[in-house]
């Protein structure tokens, strides 16, 4: 029995939640064409026979333009701290640019195997992908290079073989049931938070946060009631839509993904506040590495 860590690291938009809920057949992971989507590092739990892997989902690491940008970045160095292994995400779709050589200069510094994933390779010709692998290779000495397709499953069981000769340990870390180190209430609420991103596109920004206000369960019910802050009245507006259609549209989406996760009925109450409205102005700047004054 074999484990260890490994760091899922790219540029935003590469697919590293994609991945990572590939491996583990669950979504624990919320997606979004939207970059710094993903704001917090996850854990998701992989365990076969042979090996667990504690995989660490990051935000996407990128040349910071504000204070968010400077707070998700140091989530995602802090996570090649203390790990087995790299994997280093790149798009074949997108040509190699300034974000892909910031992170490169990164894993510059640190003294780990870093594994090269070219990820969407179902969406090129066979005939593209060496020349990409030689780009990459002439920048930087990858241990691995590995193509595949997260969003299709192509190739990932070849990913999961290779990791286990780079596991250190020899113990388990979480039990075989778990599959993730985040509390049910951050579950609820990324999957929320995410609906609200694909359903309002460009329009609402990334200054929204969701806060869950109670859950009341049962055996085969949860009874959940969810906050989502932002922090001017004209994205209420927005997140609410006409009528009360957008509000009611991201519910319903949000509610099938909690009850696929958890595997019972959900009834998801959701209510749009503005931060002014909000009892907790704390925890809302929390989100973006902010105190308050």
């Amino acid at each position: 029995m074999k484990s260890g860590f490994v760091s899922i690291i790219g540029r935003p938009n590469v697919g590293k939640s994609t991945l990572l809920n590939t491996i583990l057949g669950r979504k624990i992971a919320i997606t979004s064409n939207k970059p710094q989507t993903t704001r917090n590092t996850i854990q998701g739990v992989y365990n076969d026979d042979e090996c667990q892997i504690v995989f660490v989902d990051t935000p996407g690491i990128h040349k910071p333009r504000n204070i968010l940008g400077k707070h998700l970045n140091k989530q995602a160095y802090f996570s090649l701290e203390d790990v087995d292994a790299v994997l280093f995400l790149v798009d074949v779709t997108e040509s190699l640019g300034k974000g892909d050589m910031f992170v490169i200069d990164k894993l510059k510094t640190i003294n780990k195997p870093v594994i090269l994933i070219l990820n969407k390779v179902d969406k090129i010709s066979k005939e593209k992908i060496l020349p990409k692998i030689e780009q990459y290779m002439d920048l930087f000495n990858f241990t691995e290079v590995i193509p595949l397709s997260a969003l299709n499953n192509d190739n990932v069981s070849c990913l999961l073989d290779v990791l286990k000769k780079y596991l250190s340990d020899s113990v388990k870390y979480y039990d075989d049931e778990q599959i993730t180190n985040v509390s049910k209430e951050f579950i609820i609420t990324e999957f929320v938070r995410e609906k609200v991103f694909n359903l309002t596109d460009q329009e609402v920004p990334h200054s929204v946060v969701c806060v869950i206000e109670s859950i009341e369960e049962r055996d085969d019910l949860m009874d959940i009631y969810v906050n989502i802050i932002v922090d001017r009245e004209n994205l209420k507006k927005i997140i609410i839509g006409r009528n009360g259609k957008m509000i009611k549209e991201i519910g319903t989406r949000a509610r099938k993904d909690i009850e696929n996760f958890f595997n019972k009925k959900v009834y998801l109450n959701l209510f749009v506040k503005t931060i002014k409205d909000w009892r907790d102005k704390e925890s809302y700047l929390s989100e973006f590495g902010l105190k308050t004054e």
